[in-house]
């Protein structure tokens, strides 16, 4: 018996097996959560399809379209999960993009269109995934919204730049969710992960020395894993966090409490 039996969990934003999506989906499926995906771009669905198969009961699991910019393209998912579910426990937000030329150079020649980009895709997206799983959530009595984020949105972490600004509406965006979704009996809550090596973490410059400065000076002197992560977030779709909401929970080793490191 596994703590989410009977839970259905949509997990958005795997890109790879290295994605931090992808942890926190295999550990939901260990703790018996029914599972679905979505891939943004036709390029990643075999990789999504690929890594979906190797899951226990991959047949009942859908890999669906969603681009998040399009919103015919998340009510058709919304709609697709109410066929085949009625209902939804979990929503689990990885989905992070910025153009790679924001996140070099200095933070002064960020672009208005980089940093809308930016704001759209990584924050923006979670109110309007949410919004449009609120419907399925009620059929289920509640849910979890899960996202993630990184110290950047308090700390300056070099070539972060824009993806920075955006971690930061993200958070804001967990706590205004979680009071405005409360009453439904909605937690809304954000992952702060160390820099783990990810598709995405690839096309920040300095990002290998991070993980190093992790390893040298974070309280527990190393880096979190995938699977550390994926179990954070179990505690959070479970019903053992359902006491807390709008918070943003720190998984770094203790890295957030460090002051300065050099």
């Amino acid at each position: 018996m596994g703590v989410l039996d009977g839970k259905r969990a949509l997990v958005m934003g795997v890109a790879n097996k290295r994605s931090i999506a992808w942890g926190i989906a295999t550990a939901l499926r260990r703790e018996g959560a029914d599972l679905a995906f979505n891939y943004a771009i036709e390029r990643l669905r075999p990789n999504v399809e690929e890594l979906v198969a190797t899951l226990p009961g991959h047949e009942r699991m859908p890999v669906m379209p969603c681009d998040v910019t399009r919103r015919e393209e998340v009510d058709a998912l919304f709609a697709e999960l109410q066929r085949r579910w009625g209902a939804l426990d979990v929503l689990v937000h990885c989905i992070a993009f910025a153009p790679i030329e924001e996140l070099k150079g200095e933070f002064r020649g960020i672009s208005l269109k980089g940093l809308l980009s930016a704001v759209e895709i990584s924050a923006y997206s979670l109110v309007a995934l949410t919004r449009a799983a609120l419907p399925l959530f009620e059929r289920a009595g509640g849910g979890s919204v899960i996202s993630l984020t990184f110290n950047a949105a308090e700390r300056v972490v070099p070539s972060y730049n824009v993806m920075a600004m955006a971690k930061a509406v993200l958070e804001a965006e967990t706590r205004y969710l979680a009071a405005d979704l409360g009453p439904q009996n909605i937690r809304v809550n954000t992952i702060s992960a160390g820099p783990l090596k990810t598709l995405a973490a690839s096309a920040v410059r300095g990002i290998s020395a991070a993980r190093e400065l992790w390893e040298a000076k974070a309280p527990l002197r190393r880096n979190v894993t995938q699977e550390e992560i994926g179990n954070v977030a179990v505690f959070l779709a479970s019903d053992w966090s359902r006491a807390v909401t709008g918070a943003t929970i720190f998984a770094d080793n203790g890295m957030n409490i460090m002051g300065a490191t050099e």
